[in-house]
């Protein structure tokens, strides 16, 4: 969850900025930065002495790592350490300025808010490289043209440049990099060189540590870096008990996370994090938590193709920082789609990379119960109709039978939001449970577990190709679904009661040993690791307000949503209605169950109804009622003293209100409701038989329905047996969605030695394509 913080002016001190014209930092940025990151240098030169910064209550105690994610957004104290490949062009001759730009700008942001960030970067050599290279030409073609007479270029060959010598004539440049970017924050940025001694000199370490302490305190960013220019060769297992010896960026960024008591590490690579082989091999997974001890479950690879470590010294140096205290991700900083916020995100607590904890969890990984679901689906899929009926049959008798157990829960879990008065009033008669719910639920339970013979397996189509060649096309389960429950911020509001409801649900199934087919998830967090889940979810379905329907096809990662927009029903109420239905029709559709999406949200009145005395009648019911009225546009200009107008007519209120404009026709109502409905469940009230059936064939919602109220638009009341989620969207399931809607079908060709080569134009047989008459459905 997000941190709220107070934005306030910046405030530097004059004596560690540089104070640089608005004319010379464009002259730095046009040098140094990406042209595709033009907002960033217009928006940055334009307020480069007043940015703006969060102040957030960052501290903790150094000691432990964080043991969860969510934990990582009260982070004080960050080494971010950039490999080769994150900084370095794929050519390795020269520096990635976009990427090398995007990290400066997430890594100020961070700054800003109050977190004190270290960068261990690498990119001396290449940015060195690019520099030789270039006075190697430059010199050659010099000594060529005074030689020859002309330049010969193409023909000229570059030595293999040492890269001691690259790492001393690109320090001084990669470091005016970064301090032009982060001058355009108000950022000052520090070098600093270290080599193996630096550790291992106990004066030598004091004296940096001392430095480092200062740097930050000042409110400047180190960039840390080893000094490539004098550094040996790295020694092989010279790692001392307990210390890690500095041979690359990765045990360099470990040890001055711990010596720094940093409360986190980020490893930017070019690969997602740690897999448990290596990248790319077949069945490889992306490792989300990484356990100490887990490393026989890991075959490593081959190291990057640029850089001192590969990915086992990432994970040594890893572990490492982490028995010191520090926690670590290795996260991918490479990527187009995600460097822009890889580090923020990381901080932010989102599932990045691979994230290195001490604490294993009590439970199985979402990604342990997406298996689980998808293996007992198999199995349940695979069962007799009979046995699956039995499931649900069981089921129907353990909500009737444990219902004070339901209850009980359902009335804590009211209680604790009620205390925490986060939630609305029509988000609480969401929540409650009575007894006349679970009646219905348990009665829609049996209509399934009657009808679930003729349900998975039924034949609807068959075609005879050609001789002993018959096609099948029969129903089968769409697999794996995600149903999300509405909740808020630091309170999910149905743990009791989701608790007992799947602790029946895990004991029916448990009848014919498929008890991990239906799996629960508590959190956020876990929602949102799910939605990543492609290869695991088949169907999302989010049931609850029109933003979360919007946040989960944000958050879902190739997986289908099956979801609704706004609940904005309407009621037509049109010349030719009858006075006795109008007023039970909108009573019923607004008051009996405002919170639901299917209620009126719009009531939409013929003009030559205005002043009538059946709009007495149904203005008079709608105060009894205390329904509060927004007027519409129109409707409040034929009013002197009008209620309260309309902010909006694309509006759920999902409460006692509702909005009420005028519309001269049906056809004014049918434009209307396309305009700014929803395409939900919209109503005519009238008695002309024609007018209705324009209403019902020319309004393109999922419901219309003539002298009804709009709250029979129900999976129950439909007979579907239960409604598992509401779509409005064109898809083969829309409206009220029951079992028809979960499922798909598969084809079954059974054949003798048939080959698409009998079936050519010289072939032995001819496709014949017949229909043949489908197998009897079972009625009882």
């Amino acid at each position: 969850m997000l941190c709220r913080a107070a934005l306030s002016p910046l405030v530097r001190s004059p004596g560690w900025c540089f104070v640089l014209s608005p004319h010379a930092i464009a002259a730095i940025s046009r040098l140094y930065l990406p042209h595709h990151n033009q907002r960033l240098r217009n928006e940055s030169i334009r307020c480069w002495s007043n940015i703006p910064f969060i102040t957030m209550p960052l501290s903790r105690a150094h000691g432990k790592s964080f043991a969860h994610r969510s934990e990582l957004k009260h982070a004080k104290r960050i080494v971010v350490k950039l490999g080769s490949a994150v900084v370095t062009r794929g050519d390795e001759c020269g520096l990635a300025l976009g990427r090398l730009a995007s990290i400066v700008e997430q890594v100020s942001m961070l700054q800003n808010q109050g977190r004190e960030m270290m960068i261990v970067t690498s990119g001396a050599v290449a940015f060195g490289k690019q520099r030789l290279r270039h006075e190697i030409l430059l010199s050659q073609s010099v000594r060529q043209a005074l030689h020859s007479g002309q330049s010969q270029l193409k023909d000229m060959a570059i030595p293999v440049l040492e890269a001691r010598a690259c790492a001393a004539a690109g320090q001084s440049g990669l470091m005016a990099l970064y301090e032009a970017m982060f001058t355009q924050y108000s950022i000052c940025a520090a070098q600093i060189l270290v080599t193996n001694l630096d550790f291992h000199d106990e004066q030598k370490r004091r004296n940096l540590n001392g430095t480092l302490h200062e740097l930050l305190r000042m409110n400047i960013v180190p960039i840390i870096n080893t000094n490539d220019a004098v550094v040996p060769p790295p020694e092989p297992n010279s790692d001392l008990q307990g210390v890690i010896s500095v041979k690359d960026n990765d045990s360099l960024a470990a040890r001055l996370a711990v010596e720094m008591k940093t409360d986190l590490l980020i490893v930017l690579s070019d690969v997602e994090g740690l897999f448990d082989s290596p990248p790319g091999s077949d069945d490889a997974k992306l490792i989300d938590i990484f356990y100490p001890g887990d490393q026989q479950s890991v075959t490593f690879g081959t190291k990057s193709r640029v850089g001192m470590g590969g990915m086992e010294a990432k994970v040594k140096a890893a572990l490492w920082a982490l028995q010191g205290g520090t926690s670590v991700v290795i996260a991918n900083g490479t990527h187009p789609k995600i460097s822009g916020h890889v580090i923020t995100d990381i901080v932010e607590g989102k599932k990045v990379g691979t994230f290195f904890s001490e604490v294993k969890p009590a439970g199985p990984t979402v990604e342990q119960q997406g298996e689980m679901a998808r293996a007992g689906g198999r199995t349940l899929a695979a069962l007799q109709p009979e046995q699956r009926a039995e499931i649900i049959y069981r089921l129907a008798d353990l909500l009737t039978d444990q219902r004070e157990e339901i209850l009980l829960a359902n009335k804590k879990d009211l209680e604790e939001a009620e205390n925490k008065g986060r939630l609305a009033l029509p988000l609480l008669k969401r929540l409650s449970l009575s007894t006349s719910k679970l009646n219905s639920l348990a009665i829609g339970l049996r209509q399934i577990a009657a009808s679930s013979q003729d349900s998975v397996g039924r034949v609807i189509r068959r075609t005879r190709i050609a001789k002993d060649l018959d096609l099948e096309q029969v129903t089968v389960p769409i697999g794996v679904l995600l149903v999300i429950f509405e909740s808020r911020p630091d309170c999910l509001p149905q743990a009791h009661s989701n608790q007992i409801l799947h602790h029946l649900t895990q004991e029916a199934l448990s009848i014919h040993g498929v008890k991990d087919a239906v799996q629960l998830v508590n959190t956020r967090e876990e929602v949102e690791d799910l939605c990543r889940l492609d290869k695991l979810i088949d169907l999302i379905i989010p049931r609850g307000s029109s933003q979360l329907v919007r946040n989960i096809q944000k958050a879902a990662k190739g997986i289908p949503v099956m979801g609704h927009s706004e609940g904005i029903c309407h009621v037509y109420v049109d010349t030719d209605a009858s006075v006795e239905k109008v007023t039970r029709i909108i009573r019923d559709s607004k008051c009996e169950y405002p919170a639901a999406c299917n209620a009126l949200e719009t009531l939409l009145i013929h003009r030559d109804l205005l002043r009538t005395p059946l709009f007495d009648q149904i203005i008079d019911m709608l105060r009894v009622e205390q329904v509060k009225i927004h007027a519409g546009p129109k409707f409040a200009s034929y009013l002197t003293f009008s209620p309260s107008e309309v902010k909006s007519l694309r509006t759920e209120y999902g409460d006692l209100e509702c909005c009420i404009e005028v519309v001269d026709s049906v056809q004014e109502a049918v434009e209307h409701i396309h305009k700014y409905g929803s395409s939900h469940t919209d109503v005519i009230i009238t008695e002309n038989e024609e007018t209705a059936e324009f209403f019902l064939q020319h309004v393109d919602s999922a419901c219309v329905f003539w002298n009804a109220s709009t709250r029979f638009s129900d999976g129950y009341r439909f007979g579907l047996g239960a409604e598992v989620g509401i779509s409005t969207s064109r898809i083969h399931a829309r409206g009220p969605v029951g079992i028809e809607g979960l499922l798909t079908t598969k084809w079954l060709l059974r054949g003798d030695n048939h080959v698409v080569s009998d079936f050519s134009e010289h072939g032995s047989m001819k496709y014949l394509h017949e229909s043949l008459p489908l197998p009897q459905r079972n009625t009882n």
